[in-house]
């Protein structure tokens, strides 16, 4: 059911929200007086935990919708409920990732195929479901890519191969879309240190951390002012990857 909305306020849908960069994304969207459409597959909990809080400082300005981004009939449909929450839609944020190791030698078919559905194919069409409801506000895209979309990541070939893919989405989709959507990218380093079964040494992380330029690793903010900065700022800007690593890069 639509719920009563002032038009003059964007809406801006985020992928894979409930937490940690997207978290962060949906929480400074928000604070910029925009209303966000939180995402989740499994961490629903988390979602509606953030869609309170956000509620809390600004009365209906958040929603969450959960939906398993592989399945490629749920991403039409995300995006329908999404625009009916509030009429429309401004911003769509594809954040959703899946992170395993897949070294060579062990990769089977059927792990290409959840990398790849889940950080390639749903953004693209995410992107081609939401597009009549963008162009309708002049609104943007941007897609959470990855610096190892540019510097191959040992043990990780498949993961950097979609995050390489979603560059190319970006531009392509940039020329596809123009002149009434503006599609952008930002390619976060270090910001969160992986968890679980991806997790780091000490040794590993000092390593790491050797070799960015400022000395240390992101945070989720630094992410989240980078997406406001394009989708707010960025009138002109569209096709770019805006790399948010610290100088990372400038150490190959």
């Amino acid at each position: 059911m639509q719920k009563k909305h002032d038009k003059k306020i964007k809406v801006a849908l985020i992928t894979g929200a409930a937490r940690r960069i997207g978290a962060a994304i949906a929480e400074n969207l928000h604070a910029a007086g925009i209303n966000v459409v939180v995402h989740c597959h499994t961490s629903q909990k988390e979602a509606k935990k953030l869609c309170a809080f956000l509620n809390k400082q600004r009365e209906n300005s958040a929603a969450v919708l959960k939906a398993d981004l592989s399945i490629l009939t749920n991403l039409s449909v995300l995006v329908q409920r999404a625009v009916e929450i509030w009429g429309g839609l401004d911003i769509l944020v594809n954040n959703a990732s899946v992170f395993p190791q897949t070294a060579i030698g062990k990769v089977s078919s059927a792990q290409w195929d959840a990398i790849l559905d889940t950080n390639l194919k749903a953004p693209f069409f995410l992107a081609q479901a939401a597009f009549p409801y963008l162009k309708k506000r002049q609104g943007s895209i941007v897609n959470i890519v990855d610096i190892h979309g540019n510097r191959p990541m040992r043990d990780y070939p498949v993961y950097c191969i979609s995050k390489a893919g979603l560059q190319m989405l970006t531009k392509a989709l940039a020329r596809e879309l123009a002149p009434a959507v503006r599609v952008n990218s930002v390619s976060p380093g270090e910001i969160l240190w992986p968890e679980g079964e991806n997790s780091l040494s000490i040794e590993i992380k000092q390593k790491i951390l050797d070799r960015i330029a400022l000395k240390r690793h992101g945070e989720p903010t630094e992410i989240a002012k980078a997406v406001l900065f394009l989708v707010r700022d960025g009138d002109y800007i569209t096709g770019h990857d805006l790399v948010v690593d610290g100088g990372r890069l400038l150490f190959g």
